[in-house]
């Protein structure tokens, strides 16, 4: 991402007239110390001379006007005198809570440094220590102990055409580190700010939501400052009437929003996306996001290896809701590539949990997502199918994957093994944090003697073989979410499709440095983030064009002019010119009442 100010005052003279426009200046009702805190609106130092005087700021700020840059080598150095990572992220907390311009453009200019800060796994420290860390809200708290109040709770945000995404979570699997209860909001903010800085979403524009359910983690429920309901996590019927009294708001009140979840329970996380993907737009990042990411890189591996994907075998290792996301997501792109149907497509695909390689035979043992992949017992009677060198043994696959959190899973005999029968063998060790991967690339690459084609759910330093680098790709879903969601976003689609998934895929493959130079990462890098999100979100719109899916009038048809058009509705931390207006005749935005970072309109 460039750190250049991008100053963009005059309207676009063909896309300027457009809700998200993100030329030209901004209506502004507030004045003085309503001003500065609104964190949306707030210039701090850099307001100009003319707006100082036109919102009353002279007195409220030090003389010396300064650029956003100045303000950002400043709280550069503040951040960086922080002692650990937890401090870090919570002064990077308090920064959004006062210049949201500011905060972004600083995460922007320090992406690679700051990545694991604002995200995983620093935000998963201060998920679990939300309750102490606790200052301001943020966000939509909805309680299973108060369903009536959850419509009047949601329109508190705004009007229909106010909300462009949101993103829910029940805080039961939060990052790896499991039952979170209400501290489950971070995560939602957390992956707003992704979008954001990802693909442009509008901050104003999204809400993040978390519905508590209550917690089985005993120390929260033994926590006296827990700010959650500290009973049990409710499950069953009312847990469902609860979700679905959401969803039923959301539809009501924001129709055009796009609905993201979060971090759901493996119980619940598939069944509710099956349940209301028929009928809205929505998404689960965990099972559908971390399957882009994963068959992008399958898909440039299989590039550099000259293997087509209707040919290609491969074994899940680890088959909970990312390794049968990641299931899914392959076996729909086979059936779209290759006419085979769902059925015959996820017979390329072998998944391992526990109890070893999936069978019929367990029956009810098998959650709804893992039941098509199971294996006849018959085919396999008489054989070893309880470890996987075992199965690696005799399906000779081209692609491992690992999402099992089990380190040090993929050993030299599975590496050797797969060595053996694959010239390229794809191997992804993706259980994040770094410590729960299933090997470290360096053994995957030496073991392989530099043969493996590796990406991984963390970042890792190039690997070495006989003086040759290779770089090791991280299979980081934040290059395929928010890029989905900006495209589903912009045109307005009914529903995000197969389809619609595939076409994303196919465009961040292409953006592959593989593709290129084999020693190259097999997906592009997450500093790329913005410009593979135009792509994505390009891909993602015109197959939701075509799907007849698409509501968003005018969307242009020529390559050249959509991607002039997306660029344009992308949000960006520069300031903008604002002119003041009337409070009777601003609108919401101009009055400060949109967004986390406004003052949200009193229920009904």
């Amino acid at each position: 991402m460039s750190s250049k100010s991008h100053l963009k005052d005059a309207k676009n003279p063909r896309f300027g007239h457009l809700l998200l426009s993100t030329s030209g200046p901004e209506e502004c009702a507030l004045t003085g110390s309503a001003l500065l805190r609104s964190s949306y609106h707030n210039k701090g130092s850099a307001f100009p001379s003319n707006e100082r005087k036109d919102f009353k700021l002279y007195g409220l700020l030090p003389p010396n006007v300064q650029t956003l840059e100045d303000q950002v080598k400043r709280a550069y150095q503040q951040y960086s005198s922080r002692t650990d990572a937890l401090a870090k992220n919570t002064f990077m907390t308090s920064m959004k809570e006062q210049n949201e311009v500011l905060y972004y453009k600083l995460i922007q200019d320090h992406l690679k440094e700051m990545f694991s800060i604002i995200y995983t796994p620093t935000e998963g420290e201060a998920i679990q220590n939300f309750s102490r860390l606790f200052r301001k809200p943020e966000g939509c708290f909805l309680n299973i102990y108060d369903q009536d109040r959850v419509e009047d709770n949601l329109a508190q945000w705004g009007e229909p055409e106010d909300i462009d995404y949101i993103v829910v979570t029940d805080g039961e699997e939060i990052l790896g580190i499991g039952d979170q209860g209400v501290g489950g909001i971070l995560i939602s903010v957390a992956k707003l700010v992704l979008t954001t800085l990802c693909a442009g979403i509008h901050p104003p524009r999204t809400l993040p939501v978390v519905l508590d359910c209550g917690t089985d983690n005993e120390h929260l429920l033994n926590d006296e400052l827990y700010l959650g309901v500290r009973k049990p996590r409710v499950r069953g019927k009312e847990y469902d009437d609860f979700v679905d009294k959401f969803v039923q708001s959301v539809q009501k009140l924001y129709p055009r929003a796009y609905l993201h979840f979060e971090d759901f329970g493996l119980s619940n996380a598939r069944r509710i996306l099956d349940n209301y993907r028929p009928n809205i737009a929505c998404f689960n990042d965990d099972i559908q996001g971390t399957g882009c990411i994963t068959l992008a890189a399958i898909m440039s591996g299989l590039h550099v290896s000259n293997l087509k994907l209707s040919e290609m075998k491969l074994v899940v290792f680890g088959s909970g809701t990312a390794g049968i996301g990641i299931a899914d997501q392959v076996r729909d792109a086979i059936a779209a590539e290759s006419g085979k149907s769902k059925d015959d497509a996820a017979k390329q695909i072998w998944c391992v949990d526990k109890p070893g390689l999936l069978l019929k035979s367990l029956g009810e043992d098998l959650t709804i997502g893992q039941g098509p992949f199971a294996r006849d017992d018959k085919d396999w009677q008489g054989k070893d199918h309880n470890e996987l060198l075992s199965v690696i043994k005799e399906v000779k696959p081209h692609v491992l994957i690992g999402t099992s959190t089990k380190p040090k899973s993929f050993t030299k005999e599975v590496v050797e093994e797969m060595s053996k029968h694959v010239e390229r063998p794809i191997i992804l060790p993706l259980s994040n944090p770094t410590r729960l991967h299933e090997a470290d690339p360096k053994d995957i690459n030496e073991w392989s003697k530099g043969k493996a084609l590796i990406a991984t759910g963390s970042p890792f330093p190039p690997v070495e073989y006989n003086g040759k680098h290779y770089e090791v790709a991280e299979c980081n879903n934040s290059t395929a979410f928010p890029g989905i969601g900006l495209g589903t976003v912009l045109s307005r689609s009914k529903l995000l499709s197969d389809k619609m998934l595939v076409a994303a895929v196919k465009a961040i493959a292409a953006q592959s440095p593989a593709l290129k130079d084999p020693s190259k990462g097999l997906v592009p890098d997450v500093i790329d983030v913005r410009e593979i999100s135009v792509h994505v979100a390009k891909a993602v719109i015109k197959q939701s064009v075509e799907e007849g899916l698409a509501t968003e009038e005018g969307i242009p048809e020529n390559d050249e002019d959509l991607e002039e058009w997306i660029r344009e509705q992308m949000w960006e931390p520069r300031y903008r010119p604002l002119v003041h207006v009337d409070q009777e005749k601003a609108s919401k935005h101009g009055r400060g009442e949109l967004g986390t970072g406004g003052v949200a309109k009193q229920a009904k």
